[in-house]
């Protein structure tokens, strides 16, 4: 499935995966319970703004990325030198470049 067509439940259980993470380490870190987390991932109810916010910190990514505004995701730089940088800018580019 692209990422354009995932729903807010595939992102945030998708995003969860990625970081190997249970259900239950999100819970804790976000107050509330184990069941809640699953609810969101199986679609039968959707984070509040706090928990999307919360959320889109833990992952990485934006709020509009999980909400499935945008399709793009955030990449942390920090810690790489400027010329790191422009080498995963370069990488991006050379990707983009082959669509």
């Amino acid at each position: 499935m692209t990422k354009e067509l995932l729903t807010v439940a595939e992102r945030i259980k998708s995003l969860r995966e990625k970081l190997e993470l249970t259900q239950a380490e999100i819970a804790r870190r976000l107050g509330i319970s184990r069941a809640g987390v699953n609810a969101w991932e199986m679609g039968l109810s959707v984070p509040s703004t706090q928990y999307v916010v919360e959320l889109a910190k833990i992952f990485g990514v934006s709020t509009d990325y999980i909400l499935g505004m945008e399709k793009t995701a955030a990449v942390s730089v920090e810690g790489l030198s400027e010329k790191q940088v422009a080498a995963v800018v370069n990488v991006i580019e050379c990707f983009r470049a082959k669509k």
